[in-house]
């Protein structure tokens, strides 16, 4: 077997299979034993009379049609492997040429792993965002527990910013009312910007009973296209007004949150937690521009399969958000103001990234020699059995090799991270480095 190369692209090539009389006598041979379970030789069970007899018994046109197919089937993951290439999935087959017990000839055109070359890896160009949580951030906590204890009581007046409303409205645009522009017993603080600008505004000085109409128009970068930038009139009804009284900011407040003795030690654990949360946004931020700039410093191409896989997902996945919305995906576009194109775009661009994302690092992980244990892998299963211990689907599912494998994969990505991001990490500063050489001083005298 001989085989010749031609790259269609990065990720696409057209191999050529040259098939002497000795590959296809072996190819025959298979294929007369393939026809024997399907041929009845009297006085023998079908499937078990001598290939010699069968032979016989079969028309030269089907041994032949039986034997290419045999040879092509046999001979093509070796035909790639001796190419040194390795097929996602095989688009087209052609038999150029076939001299039946001489000489066959046939091409295959393939999407494949294309050759990653990677960047310099351990000299990345990325820095993590601070973890400090700001006073700002702080106090919007502190706001909102004040919120929460806050005391409502009703009252006969017009209403004032600060207070609560309950409402009932509808929303007409030209005289006809539009999807998701009405409510009943809709709980409003006024002043909380909840509704577009002149709607809260629009209620200030009403009191409970009042029924008016609300003429508004809609800001022109609202999300709902069809509303953008248009008037509508809201037919509004206030039906309650109350008045929120706000605890005050101090050690009662504190003690109703925990074990705390004052809103200082409120606030450090406020503090603390914050800390905590944006640590982990900035490292998880971290890795993913980690990995998009070893992208961009290596050589890396997306197979075409591969992109329309992640788009399929992509799809799906913003399918199930649009139902659990209850719209469409259509809808949804409508609602956003972007069409099929754009979307197909944006998601196209997004899938590239992750298939040129898992490349690098699957090659990351080969050249570093790194894996996932099988104690590891154990360990995440007995995890997951202990997750889904009431499932018995679930359970079963765990047993399944696809499904070790897969745990398998993603433990050897989070360590290529890990190894990433070690690999990146600051060096010690020139400030530290200075202020270690007077000790060093020191000792010596």
């Amino acid at each position: 077997m001989k085989t010749t190369t031609k790259n269609l692209s990065d990720t696409k090539v057209e191999i050529k299979v040259t098939l002497d009389g000795a590959d296809l006598q072996t190819a025959r041979e298979k294929a007369i034993a393939n026809l024997a379970e399907h041929i009845k030789i009297q006085g023998f069970r079908k499937g078990k009379a001598p290939l010699s007899m069968v032979e016989k018994s079969l028309l030269p046109n089907d041994i032949a049609a039986e034997t290419i197919d045999v040879a092509v089937r046999t001979t093509m993951p070796a035909a790639f492997d001796q190419a040194k290439l390795a097929p996602i999935a095989i688009e087209k087959v052609n038999v150029v040429k076939y001299v039946p017990d001489e000489s066959a000839e046939y091409t295959a055109s393939a999407d494949v792993l294309p050759e990653v070359k990677l960047g310099d890896y351990k000299k990345l160009k990325v820095k993590m965002d601070k973890a400090e949580a700001t006073d700002a951030e702080i106090q919007e906590i502190v706001d909102n527990i004040i919120d929460a204890y806050a005391e409502k009581k009703v009252v006969k007046k017009a209403a004032e910013k600060g207070d609560e409303v309950i409402i009932d409205f509808v929303g007409k645009k030209g005289g006809v009312e539009f999807a998701g522009g009405s409510a009943k017993d809709h709980h409003l603080v006024l002043g909380s910007g909840q509704f577009i600008p002149g709607f809260e505004e629009g209620i200030i000085g009403h009191e409970a009973g009042d029924k008016f109409d609300l003429e508004v128009t809609f800001p022109k970068d609202y999300p709902e296209k069809s509303l953008a930038g248009q008037p509508a009139v809201f037919e509004t009804l206030v039906k309650q007004v109350n008045e929120v009284v706000k605890p005050k900011e101090d050690a009662e407040l504190a003690k109703k949150c925990g074990n705390f003795q004052s809103m200082d030690e409120l606030r450090a654990d406020i503090k603390k937690n914050l800390e905590a949360q944006n640590e982990h946004k900035a490292s998880e931020k971290y890795r993913d521009e980690l990995v998009g700039e070893l992208v961009k410093v290596s050589k890396v191409s997306a197979p075409e399969i591969l992109i329309n896989d992640q788009l399929r997902f992509i799809k799906d996945d913003m399918n199930r958000n649009a139902t659990s919305h209850g719209m469409t995906f259509e809808q949804y576009l409508e609602r956003v103001g972007q069409t099929a194109e754009d979307w197909e775009k944006q998601a196209r661009e997004l899938a590239e990234a992750r298939v040129k994302a898992s490349l690098v690092l699957q090659i990351l992980a080969r050249d570093e020699k790194i894996e996932a244990s099988e104690e590891e892998v154990e360990a995440k299963l007995a995890e997951l059995k202990d997750v889904y211990q009431k499932s018995k689907e679930a359970l079963a599912n765990l047993k399944k090799p696809e499904v070790r494998q897969d745990i398998k994969n993603r433990i050897t990505i989070d360590k290529t991270l890990d190894f990433l991001v070690a690999a990146n990490r600051p060096q010690a500063t020139k400030t530290k480095a200075k202020a270690e050489k007077p000790a060093k001083k020191a000792a010596k005298k």
